[in-house]
């Protein structure tokens, strides 16, 4: 699965790095949350959408502003929104098959953390931070909805699709998210309905993780200080 990210840099920074895809006029209010160490669902973050929610004088891909958790258009108030989508079932399910066809996002960052169950008890576990290892910004797959809350209010929301892991992260886990190659991401975006080859672990070598502090836990603690590298934990974090 995958329930946290972080940015290192601001958002225009950020941006620099996707350069096909031109800025919305809704990402500005996102300028002062970032960088954002210690990412947590329910916030909002910049994701890149097709042209179908073009503005005047922009084509092609978009920044778009959108909060993590999919709601789709039919859910009530007070649903729960999902993280996370399956890829193996994500074009079968018919909460998501519509999404999927149409609805596709890039949701860049710069890296995520994922916790390893020590002791098979669900209890006792050591977070890691896993990154590109070059420490470039990169993009995971996702899809997205618009949902109107009890106010009639819209309300751009997405979520991350997993897949099997690479033997890096099987050491700790048994999913992580899609991440896409560079050369995928506009056909990722495209209107091709099924690009299923795409979900698939990302290599592993180009990867690298290490262990973090029990500070992760809490979304309260959002500085950089969160990826600082840590010995083994004598009190794995409680989850």
């Amino acid at each position: 699965m995958c329930g946290r990210i972080f940015v290192r840099t601001s958002l225009e920074e950020l941006i620099g790095n996707f350069p096909f895809a031109v800025k919305g006029g809704d990402i500005d209010g996102l300028g002062n949350r970032f960088p954002r160490w210690n990412g947590a669902p329910s916030q909002d973050y910049p994701i890149i959408v097709r042209d179908i929610v073009r503005e005047p004088d922009t084509s092609g891909p978009i920044f778009a502003a959108a909060r993590w958790g999919l709601m789709t258009s039919w859910a009530k108030p007070g649903g729960r929104p999902l993280v996370n989508v399956r890829c193996e079932t994500v074009a079968s399910n018919g909460m998501f098959r519509a999404a999927y066809r149409s609805r596709r996002c890039l949701v860049p960052i710069n890296g995520f953390f994922e916790w390893k169950d020590i002791f098979g008890t669900g209890k006792n576990k050591q977070p890691y931070a896993i990154a590109m290892k070059d420490g470039s910004a990169f993009a995971l797959a996702g899809i997205w909805e618009t949902w109107k809350d009890e106010n009639g209010v819209s309300i751009r929301n997405f979520a991350i699709l997993t897949c099997e892991p690479n033997e890096m992260m099987a050491a700790i886990h048994d999913r992580m998210p899609v991440i896409l190659h560079r050369e995928d991401y506009e056909r990722w975006l495209s209107p091709e309905p099924d690009p299923s080859d795409l979900m698939k672990p990302f290599p592993a070598e180009l990867m690298t993780m290490w262990k973090i502090g029990r500070g992760v836990g809490s979304p309260k603690n959002d500085g950089p200080e969160i990826l600082d590298e840590v010995e083994d934990d004598p009190e794995p974090t409680l989850i």
